[in-house]
């Protein structure tokens, strides 16, 4: 759960803070840090172009697998058409290491106005998410001289690769009205490229195809 206050310097200059909050078997609404963001979004009848850093500040005890993320940037371009709606972005993500992201997707916006002036809006989104992985691999070599019996030496290398790490669709849902927006997000992710280590599933990334939904409330001032 996350109340997020957001302020708008101008129509296209922004700042937000989100305390996040966990509630689950283990964890009774327990803080686990706040994620602030500033970013600038610039809007044109065919263009979506926007920039954001963003900083978290979680607590030493979060066990959020985010946690990890110390800092991030990045930056997105969306062409408008009546047909489909292509985005491109790319960020870099500071923790221990440094990683690079890319996203790719599309979409299509459906929107109905009422006679009270209120406003449903559609939008069905199909999304790509890749990105840098770190992770040490460790194997055997073995070595024969001539005719003499060979030994096995153990090895271990860093590696780092860039890969597609989900596929994603979603439809978010956004019912306006006067002040109050009424927010919806069905989503389905389909992970990809998960690192897997053999017979040691505590060390091998832990994923699963997935449906998840986020809802909210805003209201404008």
């Amino acid at each position: 759960m996350f109340p997020m206050a957001e302020l708008w310097f101008t129509p296209s200059f922004y700042i937000n803070a989100a305390p996040i909050f966990v509630n689950n078997k283990v964890s009774k609404f327990d803080y686990a840090g706040t994620v602030a963001s500033m970013g600038y979004q610039h809007v044109s009848d065919k263009w979506i172009n926007s920039v954001y850093v963003v900083k978290p500040f979680y607590e030493k005890s979060a066990q959020l697998v985010q946690a990890a993320l110390k800092a991030q940037a990045g930056i997105s371009i969306t062409n408008l058409n009546k047909a489909v709606d292509f985005t491109l972005g790319a960020d870099i993500k500071f923790s221990d290491k440094i990683d690079f992201g890319a996203t790719a997707g599309i979409d299509h916006l459906f929107k109905k106005v009422f006679a009270d002036q209120s406003v449903l809006v559609i939008d069905p989104s199909a999304f790509l998410y890749a990105g840098t992985q770190q992770f040490t691999n460790t194997y055997y070599k073995h070595s024969n001289f001539l005719f003499f019996p060979g030994t096995q030496q153990q090895v271990s290398e860093n590696v780092r690769k860039f890969d597609v790490l989900s596929y994603e669709l979603s439809m978010p849902v956004i019912f306006v009205k006067e002040k109050f927006q009424f927010l919806f997000t069905p989503s389905y992710v389909i992970p990809q490229n998960l690192i897997t280590v053999q017979n040691r599933p505590d060390l091998s990334e832990r994923g699963k195809e997935m449906f998840y939904a986020t809802v909210g409330v805003k209201v404008s001032f």
